[in-house]
């Protein structure tokens, strides 16, 4: 049944715990000011919210009366106790390639977590995706059980960073692309937009975006660990994932997140933008550097250059220069948060200024940003920046 269980207790349970951490299970299962794990937050999709359930060790209202093979079958195959299928917003399509020892010792932690007793919520989803039947269809199309299946051409760290990112740490739930019907396309990690928070989780494969490969496995490791590096810092919901699950992590298994991740193969195909010398054009994004001037050049720099880590480089910051320009406008409109870790206690942040600036304002200063210092992104308008301002934080 698992290694785990011949090993003495406090390292057990830290295994239990740590293994907890990987699956980053509290974001979801956890309302803003509520009970660790207790459910109830609405994960909005686009065929109506999912109310994540109750999982702490309540044997009436969460799963403390659910058996280690009732837990594997709800992580492997997707099921419930009581045999319902699961809505795939908890991304079992990733968890499938969890090892038994693994689940068993998930199933120990949550075993573990001080008993809530708060009723699970029904899911508000649209007809038909309401329906178990519909559910059932959509399973036999995209979900098929398996195993994780290590490389045996890779190193045992390779592998092990694979496992963690494509199973228990499930990246592609948010980093690839999803189709009409809510389903991931494959283990790419080719980018996305995560719906239920107005945010584009980029491509970890595209240079243009946010691949790795020219990044030094130790600024992977810390970026992972601490959510900053001399390259770049962690907001959004990234930020989140980083202060519940990531900065948890033993350092192994960091570095074998890193060494995978820097070995995913380049997508470097870029676009090249041709900038309009129109006077509208040119008025608007010198309305955005007297924006930047009066706003942003204290921390940033007139230059752009920043002061990293607390305040991020500007200067071919693949965060602005992406097609996608929602992160941007969100973190201008709602600031940038990075985490509080043990590794970076103290975070520096970036205040909102969507109270001082209107929907033009925005989309001028933004537009500036990926076209100053070299940059060269496309502008941004005020109906692009109206579209997220009234996108809740959570």
């Amino acid at each position: 049944m698992g290694q785990w269980r011949s090993r003495p207790r406090h390292r057990r349970h830290r295994r239990h715990r740590a293994t907890g951490a990987a699956g980053d299970c509290l974001a979801c299962h956890t309302t803003r000011g509520g009970q660790p794990y207790a459910g109830g937050r609405a994960l909005q999709t686009p065929f109506g919210a999912v109310i994540a359930p109750n999982i702490t060790s309540d044997r009436a209202t969460g799963i403390g009366a659910w058996s280690a093979d009732d837990f594997w079958r709800a992580l492997h195959h997707g099921k419930a106790r009581d045999g319902r299928l699961l809505y795939p917003a908890f991304p079992y399509n990733n968890y499938t390639h969890i090892s038994r020892d693994d689940s068993d010792a998930l199933y120990a932690y949550f075993q573990s977590v001080p008993a809530v007793n708060q009723p699970n919520q029904p899911h508000q989803l649209r007809f038909p995706y309401n329906l178990q039947i519909a559910l059932a269809a959509w399973r036999v199309l995209y979900f098929y059980p398996e195993v994780f299946k290590p490389e045996a051409r890779q190193s045992a760290e390779w592998n092990r960073g694979a496992y963690l990112v494509q199973g228990l740490g499930h990246c592609s739930a948010c980093h690839s692309a999803r189709n009409p019907l809510g389903a991931s396309e494959g283990e790419g990690l080719s980018g996305g937009m995560i719906p239920a928070q107005g945010w584009y989780a980029p491509s970890l494969n595209a240079g243009a975006e946010a691949g790795l490969g020219d990044w030094q496995p130790e600024h992977i490791a810390a970026l992972l660990k601490t959510g900053v590096s001399p390259r770049a810092t962690v907001f959004g919901p990234m930020a989140e994932v980083v202060k519940n699950s990531l900065q948890y992590l033993n350092d192994s298994d960091i570095q074998a997140m890193a060494v995978y991740l820097k070995s995913l193969p380049a997508d470097d195909a870029g676009k090249d933008f041709e900038r309009s010398k129109n006077t509208e054009a040119v008025a608007f994004l010198e309305a955005g550097a007297r924006l930047y001037e009066h706003h942003c050049a204290d921390c940033h720099g007139a230059d752009g250059a920043g002061q990293p880590p607390g305040y991020p480089p500007l200067v071919g910051n693949r965060a602005l220069t992406m097609d996608s320009a929602v992160n941007p406008i969100r973190i201008v409109l709602n600031g940038g948060f990075a985490p509080g870790t043990a590794g970076n206690p103290r975070p520096y942040s970036m205040p909102p200024f969507g109270h001082l600036l209107n929907d033009t304002e925005t989309a001028q200063v933004v537009s500036y940003l990926r076209s100053a210092w070299g940059n060269n992104a496309p502008p941004v308008s005020g109906a692009e920046v109206n579209r997220y301002r009234a996108i809740p934080l959570d």
